[in-house]
């Protein structure tokens, strides 16, 4: 389902519809950041999506990064939580989402890098190579805060 992203965008559309996401950084041995190209708006994100019933946001970490990239993972932290209502996802059926969304430190334990329906590159990229990547407002600051290690979690 194609969406379209607004970060503080004066044309945006008003939310009419809140979820719970989750994304995870995930950094190899070599600092590697694992980072896909969506299908759905053709830009580079860490690996993400919304929570299902019965699941936790771990549990749902883990699962959308395996679904996404092939990479099973083991949760190390939570970099933080963003919930900007400045920040909307437009979707083709008229759906408007309001993210509330967490985003967990992770670390690869198996799987080797595939696409998905959702992936159309998977990619460990160097982090000096991550500024020129079309990545949208909300990905970006999720990976500039994993990057700078800080010591207490985002709240925003």
């Amino acid at each position: 389902m194609p969406k379209r992203d607004y970060y503080n965008a004066p044309d945006g559309p008003p939310a009419n519809s809140i979820v719970v996401a989750v994304a995870a950084f995930v950094q190899d041995n070599a600092g590697r950041v694992l980072m896909i190209r969506r299908t759905d708006n053709d830009q580079y994100a860490i690996p993400g999506g919304a929570q299902d019933i019965g699941e936790t946001v771990a549990q749902a970490a883990i699962r959308e990064t395996a679904e996404e990239t092939g990479i099973d993972i083991e949760i190390a932290g939570l970099i933080g939580v963003y919930s900007d209502p400045g920040h909307v996802i437009a979707y083709d059926d008229g759906e408007v989402r309001q993210e509330l969304s967490l985003c967990f430190r992770a670390r690869p334990i198996s799987g080797t890098p595939r696409t998905s329906s959702e992936s159309i590159e998977v990619h460990w990229v160097d982090p000096a190579d991550i500024a020129p990547l079309n990545i949208g407002q909300a990905n970006r600051l999720r990976i500039e805060h994993g990057l700078q290690q800080r010591a207490e979690p985002y709240i925003g």
